[in-house]
Parts: C-alpha cells; sequence; structure tokens
C-alpha cells in the first residue's frame, strides 16, 4: 500500500479537524474555509444551533447586492449578471466572496455590512462587465493573509484585511493565465471553479475558447492544469490533460490524434488531501464530443478523476470514468474525499459523480476502486468511420443516482393522451441504453433524428452533485433527469470543416421536435417525455455502498394544466441546486431561470428554500426566498450565532446573497 504512515497521519489529522470544528461549534465560532466547506468539498458543517425542532422558525437575518453601489454608480448603464455562482468562505468572522461580476468583496458575518471591496480594474462598462466563478481562497503563512481569485484571463493575490493587490505578485498583484505556451489554437482562458490553494500553491483549471463540444474542427486547444507560487504568482508546474509526445497516455490517442486534440479541462470543483500532498482535477469530454473517428482510443485523459502531487504536479494516479466520450459525460461535481469503513476496514476514499448518473468510489491514495467497476458490452456506432469503445466501465456499488437509458417503459404516462403524444415525438430518436451512440441525423422528413440520450449532455449530475457527512458516511447526489438528442451529421461539402461528422448535444436546428424548448430538449405539451421525478436528492450509505432514499427535490410541473386535478406528489425540479449538510439536516434550494428555466416552463425552477431530515429524506420545513438559488448555499457560527447564506438570482430578481438565522438567538457581544 502506497505510504501507509502517511494514509494514518492523513485520518488523524481529519480526526483532529472534525473535533476542533465540533468544539468551536459549542463556542462561539465555525468557519467556512473553501467553498465546499472545506478542501474535501464534503459541503458539511458540524454547526447545530439550526435543528429539525426549530428550523421552522429560520427568517432572513441579511440581505446584500451582488454588486457593490460603486460599481454601479461608476457604470449607471451596467447590468448586474443574474447568474450569481459564488458562495462566500468565512475567515475570522468575515465573509470574502466574488460579486455578480467577479470581484472581490469582504463583508461582516453578522451583519453583511461591507469591510472592504475590490477596487475595479475597469475603465469602461465593457471592462466592468464579468461573471464571478464559484468561490475564493484563503491562504496564510507567518502573518500574511492573501486571497486568491479568478477574474477574467487573471489569477488575482489581495490582501485579506484590506483588498489591496499584492505588487510583488506577477504583474503588480496577478498574473495571466492566457493558455499560449506553444498552443496557437488556444483562445480566451475563461474558469467557472476558482482556483484551489493546497501548501503554497495555487492550483486553477479552466477552459478555452477551442472546439468544444460541437463544431466541425477537430483542431483545439488543451485546458491544461497548472500550479503557481501562492508568494510569487511564478508558474511552478503544468499538467497536460491531452499527453505530449513520450508522456503515459498518447498510446490511447490513435492516428496521433493527442497532437490536435483539445479541451478536457475541469469547470467544475477541485478538492485536496493536504496531508498527502494531492489535489484531485475531475476532467471532462475531448474535442468535438458527439464524433470521435478522428480520435480512435480511450483518449486518457478525458472524463478522467486524475490525483496530482500539488507540489510538483506529477500524476499519482488516474482513473478513467467514460472511454472514448461520445455523450459529453464529464466528471462533474467535486471528487469528495471522506473515510468509510467496508468490511470492517478503513478506508480513505475518494467520491466521483459523473454526468452519466454513477458515482465511482476509489481509495483516493492510490485510485483503486473501493467495490468493482467491471467493463460491460455497450452498443456499437452506427456512423460510418466512428470508433466506439466496445466496453464501459460500470460500477457495481453504489448504484445509479439518476435515470440512465431509455426504452417505451419510461415513456411519462400521467394520462394515456399524454403517453399517445410523448410515443408519437419520440419516433424518429434512437432508443436504447445507456452508452447508445450518437446516430446520424436524416435529411429526410421521415428519417431518424438522433439519438433521444438519458442522461442529457446537461447530465444527471453536475458542479451540485455531491455532499458528505463524515460522521456517517452518507452521501448524497442531487441530481436532474433532462434527457438530450445527441446527433451527427455528414460534414461533406463544407470548406471548412477537419472531421468527416459534426454535431452536438443539444436538438439539432434543422426538423426541430414538436414541443421542443431550447436548453430542455424535446417536450410534451411543456412537460419532459420520461417519468419523473426530475429532480432528486439520492441518499447512499458508502460503508454498505446501499442506497438508503430518495426524495424528489420541488413541486416541478404537478400544477401544469395538464396535471393539476390529478394530486400528484412532488415531481422535482430539473435545475441544479447545491446541497448543504449541517448535524441533522440537508438544505437545498430550486435553482433559477438564470441557470435553467424559460417562460414556456416556469416550473423548472422555484424560490423554496427546504430542511430535509437527512437521514430519512422526509421535507422537515421551508422558507420562501426572494428568488432562485444560482449558487451553493453555506453555513457558519460567528459570536454564537448560526447563519446559512444563499446566493440567488432570476431574470427578474437582481442578484444577492441572503442570509437565514433563527432570530429568537442572539449574537454574542464578547469576542468574535
Amino acid at each position: 500500500m502506497r505510504r501507509p504512515r502517511k494514509l494514518a497521519d492523513a485520518g488523524l489529522l481529519l480526526v483532529l479537524i472534525a473535533a476542533a470544528a465540533t468544539v468551536r461549534s459549542q463556542g462561539r465560532t465555525v468557519e467556512w474555509r473553501y467553498f465546499g466547506g472545506d478542501k474535501a468539498f464534503t459541503r458539511y458543517s458540524p454547526a447545530d444551533q439550526i435543528t429539525r425542532d426549530n428550523v421552522k422558525n429560520l427568517r432572513i437575518a441579511w440581505r446584500r447586492p451582488a454588486v457593490d453601489e460603486k460599481l454601479t454608480s461608476s457604470f449607471p448603464g451596467l447590468r448586474v449578471n443574474a447568474y450569481l455562482r459564488s458562495t462566500p468562505i468565512m475567515i475570522d468572522g468575515v465573509l470574502f466572496t466574488q460579486d455578480a461580476h467577479g470581484f472581490v468583496s469582504a463583508f461582516d458575518a453578522g451583519s453583511g455590512d461591507t469591510i472592504w471591496q475590490q477596487e475595479p480594474v475597469a475603465r469602461t462598462p465593457e471592462e466592468a462587465l464579468g461573471q464571478s466563478t464559484r468561490g475564493v481562497d484563503y491562504w496564510r503563512r507567518n502573518g500574511d493573509e492573501r486571497i486568491f481569485v479568478i477574474r477574467g484571463e487573471y489569477l488575482y493575490a489581495l490582501n485579506a484585511k484590506t483588498g489591496k493587490l499584492y505588487p510583488d505578485f506577477g504583474d503588480r498583484g496577478r498574473t495571466s493565465l492566457h493558455f499560449d505556451e506553444g498552443q496557437p489554437l488556444a483562445g480566451r482562458f475563461n474558469d467557472s471553479t476558482g482556483p484551489l490553494v493546497i501548501g503554497d500553491v495555487v492550483v486553477v483549471t479552466g477552459n478555452t475558447a477551442g472546439a468544444g463540444d460541437g463544431g466541425d474542427k477537430k483542431e483545439a486547444a488543451p485546458e491544461d492544469v497548472r500550479g503557481f507560487d501562492a508568494r510569487s504568482g511564478k508558474l511552478l508546474w503544468t499538467f497536460h490533460v491531452v499527453p505530449h509526445a513520450d508522456e503515459f497516455g498518447t498510446d490511447t490517442w490513435g492516428n496521433e490524434s493527442w497532437k490536435v486534440a483539445g479541451d478536457i479541462g475541469a469547470w467544475n470543483p477541485m478538492t485536496a488531501d493536504e496531508q498527502l500532498g494531492y489535489v484531485y482535477i475531475p476532467l471532462t469530454a475531448p474535442t468535438a464530443s458527439s464524433y470521435g473517428g478522428w480520435r480512435p482510443g480511450a483518449n486518457l485523459y478525458s472524463d478522467s478523476l486524475v490525483a496530482l502531487d500539488a507540489k510538483t504536479g506529477k500524476r499519482v494516479w488516474h482513473y478513467q470514468m467514460i472511454h472514448h466520450d461520445l455523450w459529453e459525460y464529464d466528471n462533474v461535481g467535486p471528487a469528495i474525499l471522506g473515510d468509510i469503513t467496508v468490511n470492517g476496514r478503513r478506508i480513505k476514499a475518494v467520491m466521483q459523480p459523473n454526468k452519466n448518473g454513477f458515482v465511482y468510489v476509489l481509495n483516493r491514495a492510490n485510485g483503486e476502486p473501493v467495490w468493482p467497476i467491471v467493463e460491460r458490452p455497450v452498443p456499437p456506432s452506427s456512423v460510418p468511420s466512428e470508433q466506439a469503445s466496445p466496453t464501459q466501465p460500470f460500477p457495481t456499488k453504489p448504484p445509479a443516482f439518476d435515470r440512465q437509458g431509455i426504452t417505451e417503459n419510461d415513456v411519462i404516462d400521467f394520462t394515456p393522451e399524454l403517453r399517445r403524444d410523448a410515443l408519437e415525438i419520440l419516433k424518429p430518436y434512437v432508443l436504447g441504453p445507456l452508452y447508445t451512440p450518437p446516430s446520424i441525423r436524416s435529411a429526410d422528413a421521415d428519417g431518424k433524428k438522433g439519438t433521444f440520450t438519458v442522461p442529457g449532455a446537461w447530465g444527471a449530475g453536475n458542479w451540485h452533485t455531491g455532499a458528505f457527512d463524515p460522521e456517517t458516511g452518507m452521501y448524497y447526489a442531487v441530481s436532474l433527469t433532462l434527457p438530450g438528442v445527441r446527433a451527427v451529421a455528414s460534414t461533406k461539402g463544407s470548406e471548412t470543416a477537419t472531421m468527416d461528422y459534426a454535431g452536438g448535444g443539444g436538438q439539432p436546428a434543422a426538423n426541430p421536435a414538436p414541443d421542443f424548448v431550447q436548453g430542455l430538449g424535446p417536450q410534451v405539451h411543456g412537460l419532459p417525455l420520461v417519468k419523473p421525478p426530475y429532480g432528486r436528492i439520492t441518499a447512499f450509505n458508502l460503508n454498505t455502498g446501499d442506497q438508503v432514499w430518495m426524495a424528489a427535490n420541488g413541486d416541478g410541473p404537478r400544477d401544469h394544466p395538464l396535471l393539476k386535478d390529478l394530486h400528484l406528489p412532488p415531481l422535482g425540479v430539473p435545475n441544479r441546486p447545491a446541497p448543504l449538510l449541517t448535524k441533522t439536516l440537508l438544505f437545498i434550494g430550486e435553482g433559477s431561470d438564470a441557470v435553467i428555466g424559460t417562460p414556456q416552463v416556469s416550473w423548472a425552477w422555484g424560490k423554496k428554500f427546504r430542511a430535509f431530515d437527512k437521514a430519512t429524506g422526509k421535507v422537515i420545513s421551508e422558507i420562501e426566498l426572494p428568488s432562485g438559488t444560482t449558487g451553493a448555499p453555506m453555513t457558519y457560527m460567528h459570536k454564537g450565532k448560526q447563519y446559512i447564506v444563499v446566493p440567488v438570482g432570476a431574470k427578474d430578481h437582481p442578484a444577492e446573497f441572503v442570509a437565514l438565522a433563527l432570530p429568537d438567538v442572539k449574537p454574542s457581544t464578547a469576542g468574535r
């Protein structure tokens, strides 16, 4: 076994951290030190002031606009981005986060009042326009406290006390993240997840404007992982997500396709085991994910979880979840770290969810599966020159957390008429089990229009999937049932295409299906074509690998005109709300139309914020927020009072941070 002493030390460290956090929760302070709560990304807090018994009394304690007044007054016409992705961290009584345009704010944890605001590096409305990532990170050494943040194409280092840039970091406080190292195809860098600090290294992932998930060109820029020095901003190392010559994995790219392939970057949360010194990177699909005839082979490190040595960037181990991806089945949610007990053996685990609806549970020290993951035959491709993988890895435990594949038995059946119409809509599509490859879109009116895939490219899982209770070993998968269409068409006759076929993950523009809704795929009278729930929470006991409960999250379309007289139970909302775990409760919102939703499908999101009994899946209480949730909630104890802060926003509601608390609990005036 690799490094047994380090494993023992890692376990002791986690126990001590948990114990210290618990003691502090009984006092006055529990922090939230990373946007997933901790670098293990458990989304768990031991704060226990809000309980099953009193959660019904939660009220709004304070609200804070998502953009500082100074920015809006400088640029009066600046439109506030409704998609507020950032989750604050709480350190020493101060909340740090990005605003809706990506600038960092520091504000008081008890009142929401501004302590400092990053000076905008903006002279025009165009420069001021931006977007938040999902989180910032904090670093402290010898009295030096820094906040690291990514905005646009730059990594910034700010003084945590003042918000001022460090002039000796990079170029006057920022370092460029533009992918330009020998990459003539590299486009503008962008990032949605934010940096992660481990030791004295700031790890950055991110994306470029490469070929992406569609398009007709195979040439693209790889979205490599990089480590920067926390003091100087100097680039320390680069991990190539598409192997270079003489690196491990080039043999998985037939026809030397590694020379032109790109994408594969991690746009989702990283995690880190600070004792082992490893950072865990959930990687994604390769260039043009619907057609891979030009890239035969498994295509490492696409759709792989890669453990890197944070000091050197060297690969420690990897595990590939999807071979030769044709479905855009990215590793999406965080690779959560936690300890579980399986058959009497304590295991340092990592839990990686994928868009395909599986969570892969591995030993985080060496990448070995905790339960067998078996290669099973999957359907071949009908597209000429495509070489789909003959097998894919299937976990034996835990079971899938959402619907996979489709047959007529999965089609909506609330009424005979709905089922009849849904089956008619599905006639032009290829149906099949999980991993049924994309098919050719026919030009004939009565021909096939592609493969109807479940899950679709938006996934069952996404960035919001996953939370782990370190005290019980329970893992909570949050997912949406949102089918898609995978279709390709010949590029013959194109003067620019460099692939034989091109396609994407959405509904083709030509010959759209009846009731097609942009972003939600084919519908029947404004309803999904498959059975509910359309948004769900699934609880697994990872000590056994078994499902414990499953519950729909949100009402969904139960009030639709064709359903309202059927008195249906909650059907779930197909959105991307993230969970929050405390001692006894699981909190979750309903997402927002800033994320998923259209005027035609208003039931795809909502303003409710619910508390579930995390042991049973029963809804204990709910509160209506000013708008839908856009980012992940977080919680902390400050001066003896527990707060829950939720980022919200919608197309018709300005983005803001909303803090909830118990009104009858008064903050302590002593100490922090």
